[in-house]
């Protein structure tokens, strides 16, 4: 165990070495990445992040954050613009280096990206529902995870289960059989871990993380309701190397929508519904004579909630989605999370997630009906302390049981240091 968290004690030892003495010269480098114009007509601001963060894994999941060690080093830095143009303009951008979007390969070659870039104008006329137009690349509309993925405002370092628990689907290939489909989720036979991580580059979850794909959305308010309406040129599950891919005359767009409620201050309640293509465009000459990749299509429904009261915040998703697979059999699967994080002082603050995640079952050709994918729980609990304004050190603990499964529960602990400017 110590050789498993020595990398975790390295992270903290960096915060607490790193925290008051570049406090000052964080605040001023802030205020001189600010900019305006004379008349005020167009304010533009960067910003950014360096984040540090240690993983120890006691067995390869299915999920995004493993690699082929069972402890590794992940660092990442991200820039921001922010750009108001008049009164009804404004552009945003986020750019990162990293070894890749997720915490996936350890040993990946360090890249720059540019992950997110939008102009959103308003529509709307004074004293009426306030209507925006949003074209570009950014995250989806659907769900409430996504408006808190960023490393400040995430009070966990991973994601919840329904935006990394892989699937047995795959975007290379379209399942050939029931057979294929149970060893591709590697419930029969049950995979070892180097079977598990071999296959994680082509299992597809529910929502890849936020989800930046290439698209045209229009978002509003009228009184207590919101909405918001997508066309992407991906579906939810795509992977990030596929989220710069633009419209094809070739490819069905997917179309993503969400109403919201606020029936008080405290609470939002919100339905969210997609559809769309989870094959990749490349030739799949595996797809059975008369389908074609729009015959491969998945959907999603979902209910968000959160609601906060003085120190306290909950939050929680429920997604049903279905991967249509012609000719074999339709992968549905439920999953949902459960969140609540307290601040016990300005500066400390606790959180706990509850995660689970169930398969409906397929009929093999023996005749043997089997869920199409592991059952799935995971508790994560994550404490965060804030050394400054800028300055932050994250823990989180999670402990999962799949079953079937090789190992009973596994067991993780990361450390995250955030520095912001």
């Amino acid at each position: 165990m110590k050789t498993r968290t020595g990398i975790i004690g390295a992270t903290l030892a960096m915060a607490l070495g790193s925290a008051s003495p570049g406090q000052e010269a964080l605040e001023q480098l802030s205020d001189r990445l600010n900019f305006h114009s004379r008349d005020g007509s167009m304010q533009l601001r960067l910003s950014g992040t360096i984040e540090l963060e240690g993983y120890a894994i006691s067995d390869p999941v299915a999920d995004l954050v493993s690699g082929s060690a069972d402890k590794f080093f992940n660092p990442r830095f991200g820039l921001y613009l922010d750009a108001q143009v008049g009164t009804r303009g404004y552009f945003f951008a986020q750019g990162r280096v990293d070894r890749g979007f997720d915490p996936y390969y350890p040993d990946k070659q360090t890249e720059a990206r540019l992950d997110e870039y939008a102009l959103r104008m308003e529509l709307s006329e004074p004293g009426a529902g306030r209507l925006f137009l949003q074209l570009g690349k950014f995250a989806t509309v659907v769900g409430n995870w996504t408006k808190r993925h960023a490393a400040w405002d995430n009070p966990f370092i991973t994601a919840p289960l329904p935006y990394g628990n892989l699937t047995g689907v795959w975007d290379v290939f379209p399942v050939p059989s029931v057979d294929v489909l149970l060893a591709w989720a590697h419930v029969s036979p049950v995979g070892s871990a180097p079977a598990v991580l071999a296959d994680k580059e082509f299992r597809l979850p529910v929502i890849w993380g936020p989800a930046y794909a290439q698209g045209v959305a229009v978002a509003g308010k009228w009184g207590r309701f919101e909405y918001a309406g997508e066309l992407k040129a991906v579906g939810l599950s795509a992977r990030p190397d596929r989220w710069g891919e633009g419209f094809s005359t070739m490819e069905r767009p997917t179309m993503s929508a969400r109403l919201g409620w606020r029936p008080g201050p405290s609470w939002n309640l919100g339905f969210s519904a997609s559809t769309g293509e989870y094959l990749d465009r490349s030739d799949h000459p595996r797809i059975p004579t008369g389908l074609s990749r729009h015959d491969y299509r998945q959907t999603v429904l979902a209910h968000d909630l959160s609601y906060a009261w003085h120190h306290f915040q909950f939050w929680g998703e429920v997604y049903a989605a279905r991967f249509e697979v012609p000719r074999v059999a339709d992968v549905d699967t439920l999953a949902y999370y459960l969140e609540a994080k307290y601040r016990f002082t300005p500066q400390l603050s606790g959180a706990m997630r509850w995660n689970q995640q169930w398969f409906g079952e397929v009929t093999n050709q023996a005749g043997e009906s089997r869920p199409a994918g592991r059952q799935t729980w995971r508790v994560d609990v994550a404490p965060t302390y804030r050394l400054t304004t800028q300055v932050q050190v994250k823990l989180q603990y999670s402990l999962q049981h799949d079953r079937p499964s090789r190992e009973r529960y596994t067991q993780s602990l990361s450390a995250q240091l955030t520095v912001r400017f």
